[in-house]
Order: C-alpha cells, then structure tokens, then sequence
C-alpha cells in the first residue's frame, strides 16, 4: 500500500532545493576536464640543411646594404664605413650604385638627425630609382 509522507517530511523536503542540474553540470564539466587533460604534444620533426655557415653569411651580406644617418660628424654611413659630409658621400654612393639597385637597402637613422639629411638621401635614391625597402626607427 502507497502511504503518504508525514507532514513533517514533506515540509523538510520542500525546503531543501534540488541539486540533480547541478550534479549534471558537475559530471559534463568532469568528463570535459578529464577527456582534455592528456592531450598528447603533436611535433613534427624537420630535417633541416647543413650548410657551412661561412658562406651563408656571405650571401647575406651580399644581399642588403646598410645606410646610417648618425647625429653630429660624421654624419653619414655606408655599410659602417663614416663619412663626414654629403660632398664626400655623394660620390661613395655613385661609385656603389649597381650594387644598391640590386641589394635590400636599409636605411637607419638617429633620432636626432635632422630632416635635411634624411630628405637629401631620399631625393638622391628618387633620382637614381632606388627603392627603399625598410626604414629603422627607434621607438621611444
């Protein structure tokens, strides 16, 4: 025979919540944990090409030239050798044409050089076709 709670039972139980959603939460949240825990790493193993360092970096270097605008005298670089004015880099960069043409041309300059300078070596690369690829700044 089906008896009926007591009315002291259902009471309790009215008050009480049902945590059966939260147990469910619970259970997904623990199998997600538990299926991703154990990833295993994934690498590939790359088999890469001995080659003699030397000659790599002489091909680099063959590749990008490097003009510096510095601050004071002297004022200009070709590849780190300094010259002291336009007049005498002028002619350094004429006799180096070819090869800036055909290398990457970089172009740093310091923060402190003025517009002058860089506008003169801009119009010079205008006036001989020369595009530069990249222009370093220092960020402050």
């Amino acid at each position: 025979m089906i008896k009926s709670p007591e009315a002291s039972q259902s009471a309790w139980r009215a008050m009480t919540p049902d945590i059966t959603p939260l147990l469910d939460i619970i259970f997904i949240v623990l199998v997600f944990l538990l299926l991703t825990a154990n990833i295993p790493l994934q690498s590939l193993e790359v088999d890469l090409p001995k080659t003699d360092s030397e000659a790599l970096s002489v091909v680099q270097e063959d590749k990008s030239m490097t003009i510096n605008l510095l601050a004071g005298s002297p004022a200009w670089a070709l590849q780190g050798e300094k010259y002291d004015d336009w007049a005498a880099f002028r002619p350094v960069l004429e006799q180096n044409l070819e090869s800036l043409k055909k290398a990457e041309l970089m172009l740093a300059s310091d923060s402190t050089v003025t517009v002058d300078n860089m506008m003169k070596l801009l119009a010079f690369l205008q006036e001989h076709e020369i595009q530069a690829t990249q222009i370093l700044m220092e960020q402050e």
